[in-house]
């Protein structure tokens, strides 16, 4: 662990418990996002599926946190979160491992022209020049922090802190599948056709939702995502001869 990830989880408040709904259970590892609380999430959610806890029917990450929605046939809150209180106290969430069976996909992506329009706008807000913001965005994977939103989107982050730039104020009125967009240093890869208020700065060629397989989504929590920045032609050359986007993967571990 470096010096500043070591900060980093020393201010990373307790994890807290609380019932939601008749029969839902949450575990929040904090209430900003940082990258301590987020694997404390990822990781905390694989050793609970691992676990096989009694009447835990299902589990989810959030960004920092984690829904368990209990099978009340087979349990009750009461028992259900003294064995999560267990789970809880058995190590520091914050520095643990990241689950196995993460993957590392390399995807090709247009920045700019018209197809990915407001380039120029976040970088200036970001304080770079809009080659060198696409270089930045390219220059490091980001993890996959949660699905959200529609079907198969990911949150990808964190950028660093230059990439603090803020939402617009108006939606724009629709972005493509596969666009990719920036606010608040994370990423956004869109699963369907949205407004947003995200600023859309690239254009993928991934189909991240895909009803027609047996697992759905491209992409998982915990997976991590490296942009190649690839021309116009090689973009349109993707998009109309790869059904995958260009997208390759590798195990992580």
């Amino acid at each position: 662990m470096t010096g500043s990830d070591a900060t980093q989880t020393r201010h990373c408040r307790r994890p807290a418990m609380q019932p939601l709904g008749v029969d839902g259970v949450s575990v929040s590892f904090g209430s900003d996002l940082t990258e301590a609380a987020n694997r404390a999430a990822l990781a905390f959610r694989a050793s609970v599926e691992g676990a096989d806890l009694p009447g835990v029917a299902e589990v989810a990450t959030a960004l920092t946190s984690v829904y368990l929605r209990l099978d009340l046939s087979c349990t009750d809150h009461a028992t259900a979160r003294a064995a999560l209180k267990g789970l809880l106290a058995s190590r520091n969430w914050y520095d643990a491992a990241l689950p196995q069976g993460r993957r590392l996909w390399r995807v090709p992506a247009l920045f700019g022209t018209d197809l990915a329009p407001q380039l120029h706008e976040a970088a200036a807000l970001a304080g770079l020049s809009p080659a060198d913001a696409a270089t930045a965005i390219c220059a490091a994977p980001l993890r996959v922090q949660t699905i959200g939103f529609a079907p198969g989107q990911p949150y990808l982050g964190q950028l660093p802190s230059q990439w603090d730039i803020p939402r617009q104020t108006g939606l724009t009125a629709r972005v493509p599948v596969g666009a990719l967009a920036v606010a608040i240093r994370q990423m956004v890869l869109f699963s369907v056709s949205t407004p947003t208020g995200w600023r859309h700065v690239g254009q993928t060629a991934l189909r991240l939702f895909q009803p027609e397989k047996d697992d759905p989504f491209l992409l998982r929590p915990g997976d991590e995502v490296l942009f190649q920045s690839v021309t116009r032609a090689e973009y349109e050359n993707i998009r109309a001869t790869d059904p995958a986007g260009g997208a390759v993967a590798e195990r992580l571990g």
